[in-house]
């Protein structure tokens, strides 16, 4: 339960912004521009710090970013590593998943690829008190719906 000072040092929220921006790419026009200015936050300033947090990611990698707008026109912001899709496209080498996921493979994957994208989710806030094995089994699920088979290893 919050103490008596946690509670009356928040801050009261005005708004929960969600967007996808690319590493490196954040800029004060749309989409991040409307969305921020919108609630009279400080343009420049996101961008600055979004592009220091991102730079360690290759340039137009699409990252998930969620900023808390608040009251006294402050904000903070999370960023999430790219969507567990957009690994998989990658790995697999293709643009875009099967129309038909379980009668037509659109390519597959090997189980080391499935490996190396579950210990970068690892890093993400809602994932790093799952295990590692729960984790490869919810991108194998991913990699499923999409049409991309996961195969031991390529022949």
């Amino acid at each position: 339960m919050a103490t008596l000072k946690e509670i009356l040092t928040r801050r009261p929220v005005a708004a929960t912004i969600r967007l996808t921006v690319p590493a490196g790419g954040a800029r004060p026009a749309p989409p991040v521009g409307p969305a921020l200015g919108q609630y009279r936050l400080n343009l420049m300033a996101f961008c600055k710090d979004f592009n220091a947090r991102t730079q360690k990611y290759k340039p137009d990698t699409p990252m998930s970013v969620t900023i808390t707008a608040f009251k006294d026109n402050t904000f903070e912001f999370t960023v999430k590593s790219p969507s567990v899709t957009w690994y998989l496209k990658k790995a697999a080498g293709v643009e875009s998943g099967s129309g038909r996921p379980g009668h037509v493979d659109a390519s597959t994957v090997t189980l080391k690829h499935v490996y190396e994208i579950a210990k970068v989710k690892q890093s993400d806030p809602y994932c790093q008190y799952m295990s590692l094995e729960s984790i490869c089994k919810s991108i194998m699920g991913t990699a499923n719906t999409m049409g991309i088979k996961v195969v031991k290893d390529l022949d």
